[in-house]
């Protein structure tokens, strides 16, 4: 199974990065998976010469204007990354899987995937439940696609399978190919294409190393103000920006999402540092609730004992009433929780 890329059309700032990290093109999509229209098509400008473009590059526009500028694989790398040096922590070993659970999780929230509508699937736990894709439009999003792809043509498998095999944590040699590489570097390249980072090289000892300083703290310092926000206020109200838009879907339980990916990958911390030691501590007791709650399908409906949230639980039903249609891809986001909650156990 290749793991290559697909390269990024149009909108998406230097595409060399993302073309030239697993050395692949646009060759290597399959016909299993829908790329919206032809390679070329052509309109006439006003001066009658023929104008050539790419179809896909109208569709992946529309799909981003419709979603955050940053994607859940993006927040928790951000929150991750030491600002002045940009790179993560070396003895981090829970992102790399954290953030294969936010691909999947991800995928769900942007109507991909979900769960399979087999109504035995209910005897197994959430994380051994099967997913499907049910949309192969691509999103415009590298590592998304890649995913999506991977998904379309193999077989079906379960959330937890899944994230186990994308990464790298399999003894079957025929299901390596599913693992998906240089996932820190190629987000971190993303964000230096969204204007979030930027690349500098620095030497550590014998080597030279590229390096991602933050270029633009107020995607960071955004993320933070609504970690904190969710984490410590009574009542949780989270207001519109271009990473979390008014009109988005999901937008509560996409942070709770976020702030769970970022507990179980050890990065959540970063954003409480201005926090004194006892309201630390009543935040990470806040977020073990906010796991317990959500990493089961239906969602959990218990007050928070901390007091911290009180609406919450109202405003999440309210989401999920508002969308009954989509409750098998937002069982999908619950399995994928529960996986976090056995990586959580690891910190």
């Amino acid at each position: 199974m290749s793991s290559g890329l697909t390269r990024r059309r149009g909108g998406g700032g230097n595409t060399n990065d993302a073309e030239t990290s697993n050395g692949a093109s646009r060759s290597h999509s399959s016909a299993g998976v829908r790329d919206s229209g032809p390679e070329t098509s052509y309109e006439n400008s006003e001066n009658g010469h023929k104008i050539a473009f790419d179809p896909r590059d109208i569709s992946e526009s529309a799909e981003r204007s419709k979603q955050p500028k940053l994607t859940l694989m993006d927040e928790v790398v951000l929150l991750g990354l030491k600002d002045k040096q940009g790179y993560l922590s070396f003895w981090n070993d829970n992102i790399s899987y954290a953030l294969r659970g936010c691909i999947v999780i991800e995928l769900a929230f942007r109507g991909r995937i979900s769960m399979q509508n087999d109504p035995s699937r209910r005897r197994f736990p959430l994380a051994d439940r099967i997913i499907e894709v049910i949309d192969d439009t691509l999103t415009g999003e590298v590592l998304l696609d890649e995913a999506l792809k991977m998904m379309k043509q193999s077989e079906k498998m379960s959330v937890g399978t899944w994230i186990d095999l994308m990464s790298g944590e399999t003894w079957n040699l025929m299901k390596i190919g599913y693992q998906l590489k240089q996932v820190r570097e190629r987000l971190c390249k993303g964000l230096v294409d969204k204007g979030i980072l930027r690349t500098e090289k620095r030497n550590f000892l014998l080597f030279d190393m590229a390096t991602h300083p933050v270029a633009d703290g107020g995607a960071k310092d955004e993320i933070r103000r609504r970690v904190r926000n969710v984490l410590t206020q009574r009542t949780v109200v989270l207001p519109g920006s271009q990473f979390l838009p008014e009109n988005l879907e999901f937008r509560y339980i996409r942070t709770i999402s976020m702030i769970c990916a970022a507990y179980a990958a050890n990065v959540l911390e970063n954003a409480l540092t201005t926090l004194g030691h006892e309201a630390r501590e009543r935040a990470f007791t806040q977020t073990d609730e906010l796991l317990a709650e959500y990493s089961q399908w239906p969602f959990g409906r218990k007050p928070s004992s901390t007091g911290i949230g009180a609406n919450i639980p109202q405003v999440i039903a309210e989401e999920v009433n508002g969308a009954k249609n989509k409750e098998l891809q937002l069982e999908v986001v619950a399995a994928c929780l529960s996986v976090f909650t056995r990586l959580d156990s690891l910190l």
